[in-house]
């Protein structure tokens, strides 16, 4: 097994890792989708915001069965944690692996495998964090050719930092 990180995001180079906004209805912010041959296994997942929200918002980590059209990641973009692993199976595509959703498809079956409400901001509390790391004989698996997303759908938009750490 190798284990792989992927945020929601091009892979950073000459400027910082981008954020993307969340907009004010449910958009992927993250997907991953499994190749015909492999599975995955989760190991770890959060997210960031850089302001706290003005009103809540729910964000998701779901696996489904219908692809969100996104932004196309590249291989370097799922990197692996191991410089010697070789490149991640993800299918890499703007209906597989990617970020950034400009249409949700139409989802007929899910698994909802964590979600966190986010609640307004304050003055004391200005941004928002969150990662949650499963237990070695609690991690969920990502059957075959499954997409694996992180959804936000937040009453204001904030703009958002999400990832994903998981073997193949």
């Amino acid at each position: 097994m190798h284990r792989y990180k992927v945020w929601n995001s091009a892979m950073p180079t000459t400027s910082a890792i981008a954020k993307v906004a969340t907009g004010t209805s449910i958009k992927t912010m993250l997907q991953l989708a499994t190749p015909s041959t492999r599975q995955i296994q989760l190991i770890s997942w959060g997210y960031s915001f850089d302001a706290g929200p003005s009103s809540a918002g729910v964000v998701e980590l779901i696996q489904t069965d219908v692809a969100a059209t996104v932004t196309q990641h590249v291989a370097s973009g799922v990197q692996p944690l191991d410089p010697n692993a070789p490149a991640s199976l993800l299918t890499l595509g703007t209906t597989a692996t990617g970020y950034t959703a400009t249409a949700e498809g139409t989802t007929t079956a899910s698994r909802v495998l964590d979600a966190v409400e986010v609640a307004p901001s304050s003055s004391s509390a200005p941004s928002v964090c969150y990662s949650y790391q499963w237990m070695p004989d609690e991690r969920p698996i990502i059957a075959v050719s499954k997409f694996l997303r992180v959804r936000a759908t937040m009453g204001s938009s904030v703009n958002m930092l999400a990832w994903v750490c998981f073997d193949e």
